[in-house]
């Protein structure tokens, strides 16, 4: 089907109708940057081709050469066949205006935390130019403490993990966006071996619970293990963030923490710490935000 689909199409056109009917025939699983097989299929044709990803309309009845085909036949072949998520094809995933390189070492970027930076904290934050230290703990590939830099560019970050790998990539975004003498890449584990305090601590720590991760669509097992669960309950790497945050943030420093489907086994958890949960694309139920001050109130230091 798919040689003979690289003989007969000619237009990008074309190339989006194989490809959502291959996605639906296949009932591929979606989450890495879309919900649905049109959108997906946009935007692996697009970006297979070097195109805008947000101008399909234009480009719909160009003639494609050949190997323009043939490249793009081979991405929709690997994302039906090996269910591998778009983003690991292409090596590009977007959070908002911003781009980054991705491959199998770290989770493909789609945390909300990243809508919440700049001004929707201000009434905690009240100027971006208050921030002179930040923290992106399990950073990944660096689209957090990247999107950090450019919100509060006074700010100084440091972007931690546990895995090399995510490192090196977090390493090839940090040269891309020119931060290498403003984000400092960390290998550790959450805060180990780090001593300086912060304005600003985010994170989008591992936090899916072993029943999840046992049927999570095999789009997802491609990503690290180490990235998606965290204990029976989703909730270890949390526990030992707000455990220790108090004695890493200033006194009016504040943490951000985005936490999945979690929301009530974490409240179950700590019941008497005041979570403010805020408003992102999918939901108000996802990222907490706490400060130093109701963290040590609650006798967590």
């Amino acid at each position: 089907m798919y040689q003979q689909a690289a003989n007969n199409l000619n237009t990008v056109r074309d190339l989006l109708r194989f490809a959502v009917s291959r996605f639906n025939q296949a009932g591929l699983s979606y989450g890495h940057g879309t919900t649905n097989a049109f959108d997906e299929a946009a935007y692996l044709v697009l970006s297979g081709l070097s195109l805008p990803v947000d101008q399909l309309d234009p480009y719909l009845d160009a003639r494609l050469l050949p190997e323009e085909i043939r490249d793009v036949i081979e991405m929709i072949e690997r994302r039906v066949e090996e269910r591998i998520p778009t983003a690991y094809l292409t090596h590009e995933a977007w959070q908002g205006d911003f781009s980054f390189y991705v491959d199998e070492r770290v989770i493909v970027p789609r945390s909300f935390v990243y809508e919440l930076l700049g001004e929707p904290l201000a009434p905690w934050i009240e100027y971006p130019e208050l921030v002179h230290r930040g923290l992106d703990l399990c950073t990944g590939s660096g689209c957090l403490a990247i999107q950090m830099a450019h919100h509060y560019p006074d700010a100084e970050i440091d972007a931690v993990d546990i895995s090399l790998d995510a490192l090196e990539v977090a390493a090839i975004n940090v040269e891309n966006y020119a931060l290498g003498d403003r984000i400092n890449l960390i290998h550790t584990d959450l805060f180990e071996g780090l001593a300086d305090r912060y304005d600003l601590i985010v994170s989008n720590p591992p936090y899916v619970d072993a029943e999840s991760v046992d049927a999570l669509p095999e789009e997802y097992r491609h990503e690290p293990a180490l990235a998606l669960g965290s204990g029976h309950d989703g909730l270890d790497a949390t526990r030992e963030i707000l455990r220790r945050a108090p004695d890493f943030l200033n006194e009016r420093g504040v943490l951000l923490v985005e936490i999945g489907h979690n929301r009530h086994a974490l409240e179950a958890a700590f019941p008497h710490l005041p979570f403010v949960w805020l408003d992102t694309s999918g939901g108000d139920g996802f990222v907490f935000l706490l400060t130093r001050e109701d963290l040590l109130n609650q006798g967590l230091s």
